[in-house]
């Protein structure tokens, strides 16, 4: 996806704060309140523009719209696939049942209920093209209007595997069936992406958090690697007609401020994640539950030709990481992949994954991207 020219890149994972008054439409779309076909576009297309112009600013060398017109990274795809009706309540992760109480108050928003999962009652296509081409003609529009000289754009989308994990099967007779219809549903999106030249950035969180969800958390390693193993496979025929140079991913434990001791480790899950069709991996390493695994990659060396996207920017505390800090969180890395392995340096995860959850502070968030910016600087100058 990059050179390893001697200077690692900048990016971020897909979500990025949203303004208010987006806010407050997005909240009357998820209540079924009728908003204005104007102000909506209006609305998305100002904000748009304002997280392009504001990512430049930072610095980043690779940057998106920010999914500002998106409810969350996995949601948004009820509007864009038929057969999803209705919701239902759902159970939290495994390890946050254990706290019930910290957890009733961690996932509150003011935008979306997130125990209340989409439900699918009847077949899953792809009926979400106008939606997808009016996103990525905004994104289109705003860099135009910025004038944004950058490396890199790229547009996220969510894997087949977490739309299953997050939309309730109430039709497909068996959960590979429902896996894989969603699969081909989802390839169109992914083409529509390829097409315009952009990377396409897929978000499958699921590939690790699948070992402390409530069907997983008691489950043995080799079952739970079973699962990463059958995601996987769909994903790589969802993208069968998309380069696999065109393709980066994103995995992790789960954007959410929990205790996480029941995560997989990364050590055993690795092996299977690098039989996706991709070139670069976008995975946490500041999240302080996962910061020694970054011994990992020497176990588990890379890919030949992969890109390895280190999360060294914490997105659950609005704590600014100091940019000596994310340049050391780097060099651990750098130490770790063979010399000719591109780094390009970003967040653990999204700043805004979840409409109205915001667990950091818009401006720190900014903040803490322009330290992610210098720390890059920093380390390379140390590596190269």
């Amino acid at each position: 996806m990059t050179a390893n020219d001697g200077h690692i890149r900048t990016t971020h994972i897909g979500s990025l704060p949203r303004p208010p008054e987006l806010l407050e439409l997005l909240k009357k779309r998820q209540d079924g309140e009728d908003v204005d076909a104007e102000e909506w576009e209006t609305t998305v297309a100002d904000a748009t523009r304002d997280i392009v112009e504001r990512q430049v600013e930072t610095g980043l060398d690779s940057i998106n719209n920010g999914e500002q017109s998106r409810v969350s990274f996995n949601w948004y795809v009820a509007g864009r696939l038929s057969g999803i009706e209705g919701k239902r309540k759902q159970e939290l992760w495994a390890d946050l049942q254990e706290f019930p109480d910290y957890a009733e108050e961690t996932f509150k928003t003011d935008v979306i209920d997130l125990s209340m999962h989409p439900v699918v009652t009847d077949a899953v296509e792809y009926t979400g093209q106008e939606d997808a081409e009016a996103e990525l003609a905004e994104f289109q529009d705003a860099l135009s209007a910025v004038g944004a000289d950058v490396e890199e754009t790229f547009i996220t989308s969510a894997s087949p595997s977490v739309v299953t994990a997050t939309h309730v099967n109430d039709y497909y007779d068996s959960y590979e069936e429902y896996l894989f219809a969603v699969a081909e549903a989802m390839a169109a999106e992914y083409e529509l992406v390829a097409e315009t030249g952009m990377t396409l950035q897929i978000d499958a969180p699921e590939l690790l958090t699948v070992g402390h969800t409530a069907a997983y958390a008691d489950a043995p390693l080799e079952e739970i690697k079973g699962a990463t193993r059958l995601h996987v496979e769909a994903l790589n025929e969802a993208l069968a007609n998309v380069p696999e140079d065109q393709v980066r991913l994103h995995t992790c434990w789960g954007s959410y401020e929990g205790p996480h001791h029941l995560d997989t480790d990364l050590v055993e899950m690795l092996p299977e994640i690098y039989e996706a069709d991709i070139t670069g991996l976008s995975i946490e390493q500041a999240n302080p539950r996962h910061q020694h695994e970054y011994r990992t990659f020497a176990e588990q060396p890379l890919p030949e030709g992969w890109t390895l996207i280190p999360g060294v920017v914490d997105v659950k505390t609005n704590i600014i990481d100091h940019p000596e800090t994310i340049a050391d969180r780097l060099e651990r890395v750098a130490d770790e992949v063979d010399d000719s392995t591109p780094l390009v340096a970003a967040p653990d995860c999204g700043f805004g994954t979840q409409a109205g959850l915001d667990m950091v502070d818009p401006e720190i968030a900014w903040a803490k991207l322009e330290a992610l910016v210098e720390g890059a600087e920093i380390a390379s100058e140390r590596i190269y």
